[in-house]
């Protein structure tokens, strides 16, 4: 059976009251593994914050604080300023005015679609439940399977239930753990978008762990990068792109070509040139990272000269990778012309600065 994929008429979910959320100083162990470490962060009414960071590093774990599914082992949860966990104060989940979508969605195999999205309605009469549930199904375009059961969704239909579920009360939060991880790609940019214009619709603060740093920064007004249970930078994309505060941050958000070398009179010198190095120490070991987007090519004899090793077609742009006298490892470059440039030609190469970051080496 050909279903419509299509997502319901924007504008029709409701708005809900956003309130603010805050984490002080709050630290999780389970045993002798410590999963967050002393985290502060302040969330706006409103605002939208992408958790980023690699499996393990906290992101789950803080979401479920927030929404009372654990408690810290030290440290508070607030909502408008009130404690609603600590070691003074618990508010049980239900009494949160929270959303959660779990990674796996979580849906009751024995209810119903209409049923699993009405189950949080408490306070509801019948009635109210029954068309509350409907016109969230309704919105995430899955009215004509209000009667089908979790088993006969895809897994993006899944999803959208579980997403109707958790914004059917209008909560004042919304948390939402890896949303779209569970989606093949061309699903996911279709699912993400149409979620994030649901977000906007109801305006509820939100809070959605990623690994994604495209996902990241398509969705978040704040991004924050987390690693081994600590916080490792907050601001926008932008921000953490142009201005990563470690390698790591860097890694995370981009390919890199890393040359090692040493500062000397503030600057590093490579086989590709001479970087400023960032008010490092004289003497100090740094890492020299190029961005692909900054290797330009030039006609052979002009500036830098390098060999085309290799040649990856990737649509829009070539990957390439040009062997450089005195590179250990072929220099990374993404070229917008697809087909122009052959594996085993000789070229010139110009280093654009603005696309080279320094790091002091081991900071990662």
């Amino acid at each position: 059976m050909t279903r419509w994929l299509g997502w319901g008429r924007r504008g029709t979910a409701g708005a809900a009251i956003p309130v603010s959320l805050g984490f002080e100083g709050v630290t999780q162990r389970f045993g002798g593994v410590t999963a967050l470490d002393d985290v502060s962060l302040k969330v706006a009414p409103g605002e939208v914050i992408a958790l980023l960071g690699h499996s393990g590093c906290g992101k789950t774990t803080l979401l479920r604080l927030a929404a009372g599914v654990e408690r810290p082992s030290a440290g508070r949860v607030l909502l408008e300023g009130r404690d609603v966990a600590s070691a003074d104060a618990f508010v049980e989940p239900e009494e949160r005015g929270v959303g959660l979508v779990f990674q796996d969605y979580a849906l009751f195999p024995h209810l119903s679609v209409r049923e699993n999205v009405r189950f949080g309605l408490r306070g509801y009469s019948d009635a109210q439940a029954d068309a509350t549930a409907l016109r969230a199904i309704a919105r995430v375009g899955l009215a004509d399977l209000a009667e089908a059961y979790p088993h006969m969704l895809s897994g993006g239909e899944q999803q959208r239930v579980a997403l109707a579920r958790a914004v059917a009360p209008r909560p004042g939060v919304l948390l939402m753990d890896e949303p779209f991880s569970n989606l093949d790609r061309r699903l996911r940019d279709t699912v993400r978008d149409e979620t994030m214009a649901l977000l906007d619709e109801i305006g509820a603060t939100s809070i959605i762990v990623t690994h994604d740093p495209e996902d990241a920064m398509r969705i978040a007004d704040r991004i924050v990068l987390m690693r081994q249970g600590r916080i490792v930078q907050i601001g926008t994309g932008e921000e953490l792109y142009r201005k990563p505060v470690s390698l790591f941050a860097a890694r995370f958000f981009c390919d890199l070509t890393e040359i090692d070398g040493t500062v000397v009179r503030g600057a590093v010198d490579t086989p590709i040139g001479r970087f400023p190095a960032n008010g490092l120490a004289e003497g100090a070991a740094a890492v020299v990272c190029v961005r692909p987007q900054g290797v330009r090519l030039v006609p052979r004899g002009f500036c830098l000269p390098g060999r085309v090793v290799a040649r990856r077609f990737l649509g829009e742009v070539d990957d390439l990778q040009i062997a450089v006298d005195g590179l250990d490892k072929p220099l990374t470059a993404r070229f917008a012309q697809p087909g122009s440039v052959r594996e085993g030609e000789d070229v010139g190469l110009d280093i654009s600065t603005d696309e080279v970051l320094v790091f002091p080496s081991g900071d990662t």
